[in-house]
């Protein structure tokens, strides 16, 4: 896969995030914030692998040891908040996301499967009407996490696992990834229990293809399932799939890699940001339709 061209390579930043870059503080003197400061700035003009490894190299010799790890999550948590120009300014800037690529994904569809072909591929089939949403919620979000969930983007709430219980199979959204607290703080500087900011660690990378025929959106989810752990393909009981890739642990580099490849293949990029609502498997949808799960593999989860 490749990355966007970049419309500014090291050496042709502006001037300001030029002296930003070669100037890092020492430690004890706000090198942590430094690193998310100069990332969310660079979100515009390089993609994210390209930004850990300047940033890297930028802090050799700050007085401590910066890990890469410490880098990835600046890289991911200034992704949200990336700089922007406002209008008029001369800085143009590259889309975080790739344009599709038509010719790419036709091909992976022509040489694909269909919606038959992924129910077929899956480890665990539901093949009768009753309702394992809990049963899968209980193996995809083990323990008893704080969990939001609602009938829509206006009715939900964020309670532990065990309070939902007996519920889900009659609502529509989770949030892919486990809460940090009941409530936080949203961009306008509301208080809510549905926020990026007390959304906890990406759990879950959501891929939702909503152009096309089902039978299209499940070729190209078998083909991404070579390139990630995809652990569960849920219908949204409407004309698209979401795909779950289990991304606990992982990079977040290679998991904004599998993600751009994605896009590059027609998926919504809307379903990066961690605190997204997506579809509750074998939930219901508001218009009563069931939101059914044609592929569940759990073997992604055995070595959390």
């Amino acid at each position: 896969m490749k990355n966007a061209t970049s419309c500014s390579s090291a050496g042709q930043h502006p001037l300001f995030l030029h002296h930003l870059l070669n100037n890092p503080p020492r430690a004890g003197e706000g090198v942590h914030f430094w690193l998310y400061r100069a990332a969310r700035q660079l979100h515009v003009h390089l993609p994210a692998v390209k930004i850990i490894n300047l940033l890297l190299s930028k802090a050799e010799g700050c007085g401590r040891t910066v890990t890469r790890q410490e880098v990835e999550d600046a890289v991911r948590n200034s992704l949200d908040r990336a700089w922007q120009p406002r209008s008029g300014q001369a800085v143009q800037p590259v889309s975080k996301w790739p344009r599709v690529n038509q010719e790419q994904r036709e091909t992976v569809i022509k040489d694909g499967g269909g919606l038959v072909d992924l129910w077929e591929l899956s480890p665990w089939k539901i093949d009768d009407n009753q309702a394992h949403t809990e049963e899968i919620i209980d193996r995809l979000f083990p323990g008893n996490p704080l969990l939001c969930c609602g009938e829509s983007n206006r009715d939900f709430n964020t309670r532990l696992r065990e309070n939902w219980r007996g519920e889900l199979a009659q609502l529509a959204l989770i949030v892919p990834s486990p809460m940090s607290a009941v409530t936080g703080t949203t961009k306008d500087g509301h208080e809510s229990k549905h926020t990026l900011d007390n959304t906890g660690a990406r759990r879950f990378l959501i891929v939702e293809f909503d152009t096309g025929t089902t039978d299209e959106h499940a070729a190209l989810m078998i083909h991404l399932a070579s390139k990630g752990p995809l652990v569960c393909v849920v219908h949204s009981g409407n004309k698209s799939l979401h795909g779950w890739f289990y991304a606990h642990g992982q990079p977040e580099a290679k998991v904004l890699n599998l993600f751009r490849y994605a896009v590059s293949l027609g998926a919504d990029h809307a379903t990066w940001t961690r605190s997204q609502f997506v579809r509750i498997p074998d939930g219901t949808r508001d218009n009563g339709q069931r939101q059914t799960v044609f592929f569940l593999n759990l073997k992604p989860l055995a070595a959390q």
